[in-house]
């Protein structure tokens, strides 16, 4: 029997029940994977219960996990994908057509500027950078009659700055143009744009809804605005179905069994981070922290009122010796592992200005060559702020030039 989850509110008790139904063949409490690609039909377009035909236009295992993630971001439809960045290419194919300008906010992911900046203007699309999060910033970025997405990361990747999206929802629907957010970094355990005005959200379900490291997904989720003559839930369906670049049923599967435990994980990602901030705060051969969890940083009360339950797992700083030092850094640390990724429950640590926004050097907006990425993982304090201890001193001797680079040789050398 389908148990009703329209009393279930609390967001824990939504992620684990809703899409997430016993099998009501076999009792089974967790949905099994539909591992298949197609489905018998009883006669022509006479489709069983469910009304699945084949993979690509409707999976249940798939289907579950939409469900699920759309009753935590407080949509109406969501779409899993094959990746963050399919799901970023699917929604903005399906919404615009050539001579539509698009309003970047300053440090969105690099990869989605790399999307809009080197794949979308061939076919026509142009676009602008807010060079701040500010909504009056963005409102000045607008091209009447032309802009059709304002897209906005908040807390933003990696420098976290944190935006206004209650704001940015009033520029966009006064330049008659959607609004996205990216809320990769928040997740819906912290965020929900879709109830602040924002018209579409973006996930990358390879970070914190997936968790551990495991699956590669994407996934847009949206409310029930129009756009052109349609909802944005059809204009998204047909662009799923019609291209193709769907979660397969495994992929599903594993973002629906992270999606499940992501309040959990977090608390822990949030208390965690807020503790390695202050730390890292502390030190003289730290110069600069970006993290909204801290009073100085300069959207921390925006932040308080917006996040809740925490300020997210991703901390961005800069050792004192520069660039040497913040190689060192994380060629040295043992806990964070060096990685393009994060939102894992292990600890990842990156240098964005060579690796995850690389397709921004040399313009205007790219990242300081020596701010280095942390992605907060799930061990114990006591071992973050050993390890952080650590490899910061071994990256403050390499910055003064006591000692020869070990890090750096073993970088060439891979």
């Amino acid at each position: 029997m389908t148990r009703s989850t329209d009393t279930l509110r609390g967001l824990a008790t939504r992620a684990i029940h809703d899409g997430q139904h016993p099998d009501p063949t076999t009792g089974a409490v967790v949905p099994p994977i539909y591992q298949t690609s197609t489905f018998v039909q009883d006669g022509v377009n006479q489709f069983r219960e469910g009304g699945h035909e084949y993979s690509r236009g409707s999976n249940p295992t798939r289907n579950g996990f939409e469900e699920q993630l759309a009753s935590l971001e407080h949509g109406t439809r969501a779409f899993a994908f094959s990746s963050g960045m399919a799901a970023e290419d699917a929604l903005l194919r399906a919404v615009l057509q050539p001579g539509d300008h698009v309003v970047l906010a300053a440090d969105v992911y690099g990869g989605t500027f790399r999307l809009v900046d080197r794949v979308l203007s061939g076919w026509g699309i142009s676009h602008s950078i807010v060079p701040s999060a500010s909504a009056d910033d963005a409102a000045r970025t607008v091209r009447p009659g032309s802009t059709a997405v304002l897209w906005l990361e908040t807390p933003s990747n990696p420098l976290l700055r944190v935006a206004d999206i209650a704001a940015w929802a009033r520029v966009a629907d006064d330049a008659g143009a959607l609004l996205v957010v990216d809320n990769t970094f928040a997740t819906p355990a912290l965020q929900n744009p879709l109830a602040l005005g924002a018209h579409a959200v973006a996930h990358s379900t390879t970070k914190y809804i997936g968790g551990h490291s495991d699956v590669l997904g994407g996934a847009v989720v949206v409310g029930d605005a129009h756009w052109r003559g349609e909802t944005l839930a059809e204009r998204l369906a047909f662009q799923q179905f019609a291209c193709g670049a769907v979660a397969g049923p495994f992929d599903a599967f594993l973002a629906a069994r992270g999606l499940k435990t992501l309040p959990l994980r977090m608390e822990r990602h949030c208390s965690n981070a807020l503790e390695v901030a202050h730390f890292l705060r502390s030190r003289d051969d730290v110069v600069e922290v970006h993290y909204p969890g801290l009073e100085d940083h300069p959207q921390h009360d925006l932040a308080a009122q917006t996040l809740h339950g925490g300020f997210g797992g991703i901390i961005s700083f800069r050792p004192a010796g520069g660039v040497r030092a913040a190689h060192e850094f994380v060629a040295a640390s043992e806990l964070y592992n060096l990685s393009v990724s994060l939102g894992g429950v292990e600890s990842l640590a990156c240098v964005p200005h060579s690796m995850t926004h690389a397709s921004r050097v040399g313009t205007a907006y790219e990242v300081p060559e020596d701010l280095v990425r942390l992605s907060v993982g799930l061990e114990s304090i006591d071992d973050h702020l050993a390890d952080l201890d650590r490899a910061l001193g071994a990256a403050s001797r390499v910055g003064r030039g006591d000692v020869p680079s070990a890090g750096g040789a073993r970088q060439q050398a891979a």
